[in-house]
């Protein structure tokens, strides 16, 4: 029987990978390695599969090896480029993505990265040329479009970031996430009615792409303290942080929220949206489950399940908070607390801030609460983080469930 080449190997692989089955396009790729040890193609297909699986570091590694194989490689230096920058190494990104544009000056793709590289360390303004580049390069394609409407949001062009929004919407066959994306983006800059939620592909995306940076840029840049404060106002209420309680970590994010919970918990979970960050959580072993889910979908199954239920900066991407707090109050045991965070407005019953996230009126959050079965213990009104050298209004608010409530 004639040997398979490595050559055979890498198209199966290949074939396999565009058909979404990783697991057997890295078997392949990496008995290519075997045959051909240091075969770019495989190394660089291996990074691409590592990082679609969230694994950052292995796609680092694969995506190291490739260049260094063939450093001039404009498709392995455009996807080192793309790891880097999920990764977090943002300056780094945007040199070796310049480099691959340098060799191949017609990648709609790495172009678009690059934006989004130079928006995510700030400058939206340089990030305008290049997602401009991108939908020059690719006028049919939603995504250049609708980072180009995000960065002259941050740049400051509330109307051009409208018009490559309506772009999108223009786009025949547009699938519905980029429409919802588009339509939700117009909505924050007053040209769209706002929905009741922020689009759930949005929220994942998001944090997918922020994970990596997420802990540096949220403690050091932005000053984020809202888990610790919200602890601390649990405790205040008169609840023991005595490792006793089933709680919930929802939106758990990197885990940030879960050190400031850990010390009420018998048992810690925690649910959001976005794997990457979930990725993140796990690495800091202090949840004993974790589930990727959106909340409403999750919690009603859940009834009396909980004792403690938090959500640091996790309700101000739902504009209607009926829902969430019904779904909260059923999942709480009949002694449970509940506590949140929200971002302040004077608009009742909510508005969608230019930031991309809902802000409520605290009056109404309470009234609605009440309507679920909750009873407030205590509210604080804090500065939430900084956003753009401003501080973001917040307010922290601890319920019970009505019957177990302390009376004033």
């Amino acid at each position: 029987m004639a040997q398979v080449s490595a050559e055979d190997l890498l198209r199966d692989g290949a074939a396999r990978h565009a058909k979404g089955d990783l697991a057997l396009a890295e078997r392949l790729y990496h008995r290519v390695l075997k045959l051909r040890p240091g075969d770019g193609n495989a190394l660089n297909l291996l990074a691409v599969a590592a990082r679609q699986r969230g694994d950052l570091p292995a796609a680092l590694d694969f995506s190291a090896q490739a260049v260094a194989r063939a450093p001039d490689s404009a498709v392995f230096l455009a996807n080192r480029g793309a790891t880097l920058a999920e990764a977090g190494h943002l300056t780094e990104a945007v040199a070796v993505l310049r480099a691959a544009l340098a060799r191949r000056p017609a990648d709609a793709t790495t172009w678009r990265n690059l934006g989004q590289a130079l928006c995510a360390l700030g400058d939206a303004a340089a990030a305008l040329a290049p997602l401009a580049r991108a939908t020059e390069l690719a006028p049919g394609a939603a995504e250049p479009w609708l980072a180009l409407a995000h960065a002259r949001r941050e740049a400051g062009d509330a109307a051009g970031a409208a018009a490559a929004a309506k772009r999108v919407l223009a786009l025949p066959g547009v699938a519905p996430n980029w429409r919802e994306q588009a339509g939700f983006l117009l909505a924050a800059l007053g040209a769209g009615a706002a929905p009741d939620r922020a689009p759930a592909g949005y929220v994942r995306d998001l944090f997918d792409q922020y994970a990596a940076r997420f802990d540096a840029d949220l403690e050091g840049r932005l000053g984020y303290r809202t888990p610790t404060l919200l602890a601390a106002l649990v405790e205040a209420t008169g609840i023991a942080p005595d490792a006793t309680r089933r709680v919930l970590d929802l939106g758990c994010g990197t885990g940030l929220s879960g050190v400031a919970l850990k010390p009420f918990a018998r048992r810690l979970e925690g649910l959001d949206l976005s794997p990457r960050m979930l990725a993140e959580a796990r690495k800091r072993g202090l949840y004993d489950a974790l589930h990727e889910a959106d909340l409403l979908d999750w919690l009603p199954p859940r009834r009396a399940a909980f004792d403690l239920i938090a959500a640091a900066d996790v309700l101000n991407y739902l504009g209607d908070l009926g829902p969430a707090l019904r779904a909260i109050a059923q999942a709480l045991a009949p002694d449970g607390v509940a506590a949140f965070s929200l971002e302040s407005g004077a608009e009742a019953p909510f508005a969608l801030g230019p930031g991309l996230r809902y802000r409520h009126d605290p009056a109404h959050a309470l009234a609605l609460a009440e309507a679920a079965g909750l009873a407030v213990l205590a509210r604080e009104d804090v500065v939430l983080r900084q956003e753009q050298g401003a501080p973001v209004a917040g307010v922290l608010l601890v319920f019970a469930t009505a019957g177990t409530a302390p009376a004033p």
